[in-house]
C-alpha cells in the first residue's frame, strides 16, 4: 500500500545519476580549463591595454618637434632618447605585444574548444541536474 501512496501522490524516490570516476575527471577538467581560460582572458585584456597605450604614445609623438629629446621611463629612471629612437623603440614594443595577444588568443580558442567539447559530453549525460554555465557578477 505504501507504493501504492508514493504513485499517487506524484512523489518519486530519488533520482540521482551515478558519476563514475572517468565522470569526475571530466568534471575536474571542465573547472581547470574553464579557470585558466578566465586567467587567458583576464592577461588578454591587460595586454590589450598596454597595446593601446603603446599607440597613444606613438601618435602623441607625431606632434612633437623632430629634434625633440623624448623622456621615457625604463626601469626607474627616465632617458631621454631622440624621436627616431623612440618610435623605433615603442614600435618593436607594439610588435610584441600583439606577437603576444595573438598568441594568448589563440591559446583562449583551443581552450574554448576544450571546455565547450566538455560541456557537450557532459550536458548529454547529466542533463538538467548539472550547470557548468559561468555566474555573471
Amino acid at each position: 500500500m505504501s507504493a501504492r501512496k508514493n504513485v499517487q501522490s506524484g512523489f518519486q524516490p530519488d533520482s540521482d545519476v551515478y558519476i563514475t570516476y572517468e565522470d569526475q575527471q571530466k568534471i575536474n577538467k571542465f573547472a581547470r580549463q574553464n579557470a585558466k581560460m578566465d586567467d587567458l582572458k583576464e592577461e588578454l585584456k591587460m595586454k590589450q591595454n598596454v597595446l593601446k597605450s603603446l599607440e597613444d604614445a606613438c601618435d602623441e609623438l607625431v606632434l612633437l618637434d623632430e629634434d625633440a629629446k623624448i623622456p621615457y621611463y625604463i626601469g626607474e629612471v627616465f632617458v631621454y632618447e631622440t624621436m627616431e629612437k623612440t618610435q623605433s623603440y615603442l614600435n618593436d614594443l607594439k610588435d610584441k605585444k600583439k606577437m603576444e595577444i595573438s598568441e594568448l588568443e589563440n591559446k583562449c580558442a583551443d581552450l574554448k574548444s576544450i571546455v565547450t567539447d566538455l560541456k557537450t559530453q557532459l550536458y548529454a549525460k547529466f542533463g538538467s541536474r548539472i550547470n557548468l554555465e559561468a555566474e555573471e557578477d
